[in-house]
């Protein structure tokens, strides 16, 4: 608009001039012309002032949106809820983002009240992290603890054992925010490998597995031994062709049996 403006100015000085200096012509097609030029020189003024009157609006609006959020923030700041507040300063600067503008006097008022919210909200999480601090150490104690029962070789031990320490963690406490996770990461592998060692052995311990796997050892030692009396006839037929097949056959049931009777073995079978 600007530069479009400056260059309308110019060829309004320009036609000033050829009116003074330049040949004269007669006065309808005069009349004609200007009226082009000038009907020219009104639609773009008019798109123009048309325009900055919606970027004036629109910029209204912005501020207006801002302000609003302004006071929102600044209502916020001496919350003491301070999950619920700390989600909704993050959807307000979601908003504030999005809005259009720029004033960096709203932008101030906005980032003192968020700040002094958090840093309340910080002041007292320090505060209770030091509290809970000594709880750490109770925990890690814990953790040791039950890091000592693996790998397991009497579950029903580790099983007892795991639950009088999974009550003194109850009544220990919380720790200090920064070691929430490692923490509980921590005592849940040695539950995990708990749990891992009673289903194998429940697994072990099913006389419905036990019977699928014993079933399918028979079958495959039952087949093996037929296939073992075909290689042994068509070798006597002098068929090289089908003993390598049904050779082939043997040694991948063979691997098949060993893998059975391998799980036959956690059975006691």
């Amino acid at each position: 608009w600007k530069r479009s403006s400056e260059r309308m100015r110019e060829l309004l000085d320009a036609w000033k001039t050829h009116q003074r200096q330049g040949a004269r012509i007669d006065k309808p097609t005069e009349n004609a012309l200007w009226q082009r030029f000038s009907h020219a020189r009104n639609s773009f003024d008019k798109a123009r002032k048309g325009h900055f009157a919606t970027l004036e609006q629109s910029r209204g609006e912005a501020k207006a949106t801002k302000e609003r959020l302004v006071g929102e923030a600044e209502r916020l700041a001496s919350s003491k809820d301070w999950a619920t507040t700390a989600r909704a300063f993050k959807d307000l600067m979601g908003q504030w983002r999005t809005a259009r503008g720029d004033d960096d006097a709203l932008w101030e008022r906005f980032k003192s009240a968020q700040d002094a919210f958090f840093a309340a909200k910080d002041q007292v999480a320090a505060a209770e992290d030091e509290e809970f601090r000594g709880n750490l150490g109770v925990k890690e104690g814990l953790i040791a603890e039950a890091e000592s029962l693996l790998p397991i070789t009497d579950l029903e031990a580790a099983k007892a054992a795991l639950r009088t320490i999974q009550d003194k963690w109850d009544r220990a406490g919380k720790v200090p925010r920064a070691d929430i996770d490692r923490t509980e990461k921590a005592l849940r592998r040695v539950e995990s490998a708990v749990r891992e060692a009673e289903d194998k052995k429940w697994k072990a311990s099913n006389p419905e597995v036990a019977a699928r796997a014993n079933s399918m050892v028979t079958q495959l030692e039952s087949s093996i031994a037929s296939l073992t009396d075909d290689v042994a006839k068509a070798r006597a037929k002098g068929n090289e062709k089908k003993v390598a097949e049904l050779t082939a056959k043997i040694e991948a049931q063979q691997q098949w049996l060993d893998q059975a009777k391998a799980g036959l073995d956690e059975f006691g079978r």
